[in-house]
């Protein structure tokens, strides 16, 4: 049997769930922890959506599997997930992961509305910068509310990523002293 670990890292935008993921694979990479890090942002970029797809999880399922399938057939056994809605995207993750046994920690990156704000304000300076802010608190407060139980919640408000990405680490459990 082939059991498979997946680490989920959700939130909604300005929690810092690209920068959280990219230092955690650094920890583990430390720590001599194999693993492949995906930015599920990059698997649904397609439009106009297929009319049988409007939300595009089946594209963000079938690309997840085909990267996937590459990185099992090196050999790797984890993988760490970043996107928004991850957390309660975890069962049709697993079906891409088409293992055995899929150990799954769900890791859901918190932050008050006034340090989304701040952090969306310093990144996003186009033309939809206050609908991105406003799509980001509602997606916040879907998250937290469907998240499902066992869920690992990480408030980001005025912590270092290092510190961050040191807590997910100990969350999945993937190093000696984690």
């Amino acid at each position: 049997m082939i059991t498979y670990e997946l680490l989920l890292i959700g939130g909604g935008a300005g929690v810092g769930k690209t920068s959280v993921g990219q230092e955690v694979s650094v920890l583990l990479r430390e720590a001599g922890a194999a693993h492949c890090l995906i930015e599920g942002d990059c698997m649904d970029q397609i439009h106009p959506a297929p009319a049988d797809d409007p939300h595009r999880s089946a594209v963000t399922e079938r690309n997840t599997a085909a990267v996937w399938a590459n990185y099992a057939a090196l050999g790797r056994r984890r993988l760490i997930y970043t996107n928004t809605v991850s957390v309660i995207e975890a069962p049709m993750l697993v079906r891409a992961m088409r293992g055995d046994e899929v150990r799954t920690t769900l890791v859901l990156l918190t932050a008050t509305e006034s340090t989304v704000r701040e952090r969306l304000t310093a990144r996003e300076a186009g033309s939809q910068a206050g609908a991105h802010i406003e799509r980001s608190l509602r997606m916040a407060r879907r998250l937290d509310a469907q998240a499902p139980a066992g869920t690992v919640r990480i408030a980001t408000d005025g912590r270092s990523v290092p510190d961050i990405a040191a807590e997910v680490v100990r969350a999945s459990g993937w190093t000696p002293d984690g």
